[in-house]
């Protein structure tokens, strides 16, 4: 079982730099870029994300929890067969 799960790492890997390119283009796109190149996120927003982070998943919103589980089931084809495999 740990040569099939140390064998997912790549594959997991690759769906997690995804996700996280996904994240950084949306967060660039909300964004106002300033003359020197960086990137000024909207008060509101930072408020928004702040309150997540800070928030455990089972206080989040129906609406926030269901993104999250979006995310998951990313990554579920990938373990079913690896589970397939035992």
């Amino acid at each position: 079982m740990e040569k099939i799960l140390d064998g997912l790492i790549d594959e997991l890997a690759s769906i997690e730099h995804e996700r996280w390119a996904h994240w950084q283009r949306y967060m660039h796109d909300k964004a106002a870029r300033q003359s020197d190149g960086s990137l000024l996120i909207p008060s509101n927003l930072v408020a928004k994300w702040e309150r997540q982070i800070d928030t455990p998943f089972n206080e989040l919103s129906d609406k926030e929890k269901e993104s999250d589980r979006e995310q998951v089931e990313k990554y579920l084809p990938i373990i079913k067969r690896a589970l397939g495999r035992l």
